[in-house]
């Protein structure tokens, strides 16, 4: 397997609801290529999608009630602490829950996590050993 992700998809409970919290709230852009069951976001080379959970629980054929924390969270990595505050101070107006506001962390960086509506972990930090390369890729040694 090649060492590379294309897709995530997150199963959400309200689609218009999330569209709502990344398009409108976010400003994410969302691609021509879904419908009215499934959104798709273009995310520099990888794709986030936007799925109804309960169908997607039925396509992996699994039961769709949470068990708390799933182990996986999403990050955004920022350019700087500030930005990093602005961002949670943002989605919070947009409805997403502030889990942890943004502080120095043991690593030598400054993070914080949120919750978009439907759950989904979000962290949102600055990394002061990272560069980015011209298209805003995490440069990794």
């Amino acid at each position: 397997m090649r060492q590379k992700l294309n897709l995530i998809t997150l199963g959400v409970n309200d689609l218009e609801r999330s569209l709502n919290f990344y398009e409108k709230g976010l400003g994410w852009k969302k691609s021509s290529a879904g419908n009215e069951n499934i959104a798709f976001f273009s995310l520099g080379g990888m794709i986030i999608s936007l799925y109804g959970r309960a169908s997607l629980a039925e396509d992996i054929s699994i039961s769709e009630k949470g068990t708390g924390f799933s182990g996986i969270t999403l990050a955004h990595n920022t350019k700087s602490e500030k930005e990093v505050d602005d961002i949670l101070k943002e989605v919070e107006k947009l409805g997403a829950t502030i889990i942890k506001p943004g502080e120095k962390v043991f690593w030598g960086g400054y993070s914080g996590y949120f919750k978009d509506p439907d759950g989904h972990i979000f962290e949102v930090a600055y990394n002061p050993f990272w560069e980015f390369d011209e298209k805003d890729n995490v440069i990794l040694p």
